[in-house]
């Protein structure tokens, strides 16, 4: 059984995508023996009552870890902001921040595919190696290493964003609305940097939602679990033909779970978190 992307809750244990085997079933959809995919708790065993929203893994050339991954909630989500929300266009400038994490690895190589210019940040100088060289970013920057990143951002797009996949939140976005460029699109999938502050940070650039007619739309995964089938039909042909890379980052024992968790608030990961229970 593997886990990644949790969910807590008070009173029962820490739930979150996963993979796992079937060892008993009375749903007429899984039968014993099955690999599944979908919301599993943080536990050896589970007893999971109402297992229609799983789904039954067919393609077993794939590494079962990515479907807590690129093929789980990371893939959905990259999918449906950046292509349903984003639109993409050939030519596009894309910025793409936390670029290394579980879904921004994904956004930027689908920019690519789709003939943008794309550039990220990250938080180390291995982070941006791996954006530049293993993922396909035209450019990269550590974000820690910039002192102001309005000026970091005019430096890599003299002529403004068209697309901001937005997972930071903070100082970051507050400088790339100065940097947007007339009728650019922002998908606000995640603000890492302000879950834990005690007063999370204002922004002071929000007039230029008006000046530049730009489109600044909020998500949630659970709105678009109807777009899986797409994503499997685009992304299982680039994983089988080395056109797309994932990269995971690996914890074994779920005594390690609760630091891995911990890890992803302060960048320790590289790639998609994933902690493996129990392995084949």
């Amino acid at each position: 059984m593997q886990f990644s992307f949790f969910r807590s809750s008070y009173y029962t244990p820490i739930s979150g995508y996963g993979v796992a085997k079937v060892l008993d079933s009375t749903h007429p959809k899984f039968n014993k023996g099955d690999l599944v995919s979908g919301i599993t708790n943080w536990e050896e065993y589970s007893l999971i009552m109402n297992p229609e929203s799983l789904i039954k893994i067919q393609q077993m050339d794939i590494p079962l870890s990515y479907y807590t991954g690129i093929l789980g909630m990371a893939g959905v989500t990259a999918y449906a902001g950046f292509y349903e929300i984003c639109a993409p266009k050939k030519g596009d400038t894309v910025f793409v921040s936390a670029a290394s994490g579980a879904v921004g690895q994904l956004v930027g190589q689908f920019a690519k595919l789709s003939g943008c210019y794309v550039v990220g940040s990250a938080g180390s100088k291995e982070k941006v190696d791996l954006l530049k060289n293993d993922f396909g970013f035209d450019e990269a920057f550590n974000y820690k290493e910039e002192q102001d990143l309005n000026i970091a951002l005019n430096r890599y797009f003299p002529d403004g964003i068209d697309i901001y996949f937005e997972n930071v939140g903070g100082k970051m976005l507050d400088a790339v609305l100065c940097n947007m460029r007339v009728h650019g699109r922002i998908a606000v999938c995640g603000m890492i940097s302000q879950y834990n502050l005690n007063r999370p940070e204002g922004i002071n650039n929000l007039m230029f939602l008006i000046l530049k007619r730009i489109r600044m739309e909020g998500f949630l995964v659970v709105d678009y679990h109807h777009l899986y089938p797409n994503l499997f039909e685009m992304v299982l042909p680039l994983i089988r033909e080395g056109k797309i890379t994932y990269v995971e980052d690996t914890v074994d024992g779920l005594d390690n779970a609760p630091a891995a968790l911990v890890g992803l608030f302060s960048g320790k990961n590289v790639g998609k978190q994933v902690v493996a229970i129990a392995r084949e």
